[in-house]
């Protein structure tokens, strides 16, 4: 056996030492060498001490440790004190027995070991092999588990059996080869399952996480629940499918109803599709009924790869559920032309068709309210060719139909308010003449209110479809009302008169319908009115320009700030990429098509429908629509107004003297020189400057006073 490197080194070293020792004190006595000597034979006699005091074991092998040292001091001190190399070369002897005993006794080669070890150079005895016990698994209750539950045990105890659960049962889902269900307990009973996570599910399957989900248990007869039992689901195979071939059920889950969709919370109910309509309809609801659904329209396109483009995908909401509507075309861009009996109202209830909606379904106006048994206003909102004129000749037509009276006044001229009025009792151009019409209509509330009924001889007020009534209902429109209520000589009392007709006009079978371009205050629509024409009316709003307008223009009709349907500037169906042909300089196609009759409802209820209004075609002879006579007021009406100087030509360019302001006067210096003053007179105040021809309303209460601040123009 070969001698290990560390003997052979101690022992070079004893005898490279041993002259040394016995050289350097006898012919270099006050060499450092014997210093260093002797300092180190201190160390170990300090060695020697400290482990004869320790109580540890072990304390033989440090002496023998600390020996050579020692020794090595003793023999150098014994060669310094002797005279020459001492009696009989004692110096050298005791050198060579100092190296000699190093030699045989290696005690830093032998005894400085770890735990007895002994050195390599010695054989080393082998230990017989001890026999480990194999652990002994707790003996397994055979619960007559199938074969797959068996397989997914033996799998979840090699994992380690993850989040201290055990195996129920495994079932396989129906047609896959791989996807199953497996149902967890805790371990230890009453302990709730915790820390388990898809991901340490996943591993233990070697499928992907997102192929796992974790489900709580309900309880059943016969099984416990609650959160010492779970489900896994471990669905690879199917989400593969899903991923490349998904439902539209998946698809809605995945990409609409996710907390980054269109509709977050939702669930799709069914998809419906309408071939003869060309429509797809996609129905959903909000998974928690009490949620209001935020619906936006154009991720929920992306989300299902369909065109989100207005003109063709539309959503209806009701309550907690809602329809999106896709159309293979757009579905207002057809016209649906006006006829007799779809605007010939109904006898009893007073309703007619007026449009038809997205659905294709018909929507309803009323002539009169037969539930409130009184008239109805109306109010008419959009920009510039937008439909405004043309929804008038459809209500006018089934006003007419139902046996009632229409005056239209405007303030420009028009071709189709000029071809309407050959049918209609009054037709007319200008705020003076807008003014008039304004001014007989309030007249004639005073005249009803007085005129007795032929049954039993005392007024009464409005009844539709009450043949005892003595007069017929009255519809006053006034186009362009905003801009006319702004004029610098008749819009005052053209808004003091609207305001007073929508407040008192019903109860006496008048009705009044402004159109403009603006339902707010500050454009001639006061709150009072405003009000009073939202309740009593279906307000129609048509395109007002940009769908953030229309929006606020429907919103301010609406009593309940309801999701609004956009109207889109043109028809135009998305045809390519736009970006490849931005790449490619390419232009942009020109496929637009007017959305002009297109307008948002707002029904009853305060929802908005958006609705595609009937067309009237104004080359074409009118009377096909219209009944073969004009309806006109009673002689009696006639007669009374014609009392109070409200009847006659109301096209007059001028105002008659004293009609709206008094007559002028001679100045006191009796010069003949006519002065306009304010003050009396029925019509209002002088005319004069415009803050002299204001009427003075007297304030007395505080809705008055805020009408009145408003009213101030010039302050």
């Amino acid at each position: 056996m070969a001698t290990p490197r560390s003997v052979t080194l101690e022992r070079l070293a004893y005898t490279l030492a041993a002259p040394v020792l016995a050289v350097a004190p006898n012919l270099y006595p006050d060499s450092p060498v014997n210093q260093v000597v002797q300092l180190a034979g201190a160390a170990g006699i300090g060695g020697w001490v400290l482990a004869g005091k320790s109580d540890e074991p072990g304390a033989g092998r440090k002496i023998l440790r600390w020996t050579p040292l020692v020794l090595a001091a003793a023999v150098d001190v014994a060669a310094k004190n002797t005279v020459g190399w001492g009696p009989y070369g004692m110096d050298g002897l005791l050198a060579a027995g100092w190296a000699a005993l190093g030699l045989l006794v290696l005690p830093y080669s032998r005894h400085t070991r770890r735990r007895h070890r002994p050195a390599l150079a010695a054989p080393v005895p082998q230990p017989a092999p001890v026999e480990i016990p194999e652990p002994v698994a707790p003996p397994t209750v055979d619960d007559g588990a199938d074969l797959l539950t068996r397989e997914v045990r033996m799998l979840w105890e090699n994992a380690g059996m993850p989040g201290r659960t055990h195996v129920v049962k495994a079932t396989r889902h129906p047609g896959q080869r791989h996807d199953m269900t497996i149902l967890l307990r805790a371990s230890e009973t009453g302990r709730p399952i915790t820390g388990l996570t898809p991901e340490i599910v996943a591993a233990s399957f070697a499928v992907p996480s997102s192929d796992v989900v974790l489900s709580e248990v309900a309880i059943q007869p016969g099984r416990q629940g609650g959160p010492g039992w779970m489900e896994a689901h471990i669905t690879p195979d199917a989400n593969q499918r899903r991923r490349t071939k998904p439902t539209d059920q998946e698809k809605w889950t995945d990409k609409v109803a996710s907390p980054k969709g269109g509709a977050p919370g939702s669930e799709l109910v069914h998809t419906t599709r309408d071939n003869e309509r060309g429509v797809t309809f996609y129905r959903a609801r909000m998974a928690d009924p009490t949620d209001t659904p935020r619906i936006d329209l154009a991720k929920v396109c992306r989300g299902l790869a369909l065109p989100d483009d207005d003109s063709r995908v539309f959503v209806l909401v009701e309550g907690a559920e809602f329809l999106i509507s896709v159309f293979d075309t757009p579905p207002l861009s057809p016209t649906f032309p006006a006829t007799r009996e779809l605007l010939t109202p109904d006898a009893k209830t007073g309703m007619y068709v007026c449009g038809f909606s997205i659905t294709g379904q018909p929507v309803h106006n009323f002539v009169f309210q037969h539930d409130k048994n009184a008239a109805k206003h109306g109010l008419v909102l959009g920009v510039t060719r937008g439909g405004k004129t043309q929804f008038f000749a459809v209500t006018m037509v089934a006003e007419s139909n139902a046996g009632q009276i229409v005056w239209l006044s405007s303030c420009f001229k028009d071709e189709k308010t000029t071809a309407l009025g050959e049918y209609i009792d009054r037709q007319g151009i200008s705020p003076i003449y807008m003014a008039r019409q304004l001014r007989a209509a309030k007249a004639l509330c005073e005249i009803r209110a007085e005129m007795p009924w032929a049954h039993d001889g005392k007024p009464h007020d409005y009844k539709p479809g009450d043949p005892r009534c003595p007069y017929k209902q009255l519809n006053v429109y006034a186009d362009e009302f905003m801009t006319a209520s702004q004029d610098p000589e008749y819009g005052e009392f053209i808004q003091a008169d609207g305001d007073a007709l929508t407040v008192m006009g019903l109860k006496y079978g008048i009705g009044f319908n402004p159109a403009g371009q603006s339902p707010f205050a500050h454009n001639g629509f006061s709150t009072e009115m405003k009000d009073n024409l939202r309740q009593n009316s279906r307000p129609v709003i048509f395109n007002m320009g940009s769908p953030g307008a229309t929006r606020k223009a429907a919103e301010g009709t609406m009593e309940n700030a309801y999701d609004v349907p956009t109207i889109p500037a043109r028809y135009a169906p998305k045809e390519g990429s736009a970006i490849e042909r931005a790449m490619a300089g390419e232009a942009e196609p020109e496929n637009g098509v007017s959305t002009g009759g297109v307008a948002v409802v707002v029904l009853d209820n305060g929802r908005a429908v958006l609705m595609k209004a009937l067309y009237v075609d104004f080359d074409t002879d009118l009377a096909d629509l219209f009944p073969s006579e004009v309806n006109r007021l009673t002689d009696h009406e006639i007669s009374e107004l014609e009392k109070r100087g409200l009847w006659f030509d109301w096209s007059e360019p001028e105002p008659r003297p004293g009609e709206f302001w008094p007559e002028p006067e001679e100045d006191d210096d009796g010069d003949g020189k006519p002065r306009r003053r304010g003050g009396g007179g029925k019509g209002g105040g002088g005319r004069g400057s415009k803050s002299a021809r204001r009427a003075e309303p007297k304030v007395t209460s505080p809705r008055q006073a805020l009408e009145a601040i408003k009213s101030l123009t010039d302050a």
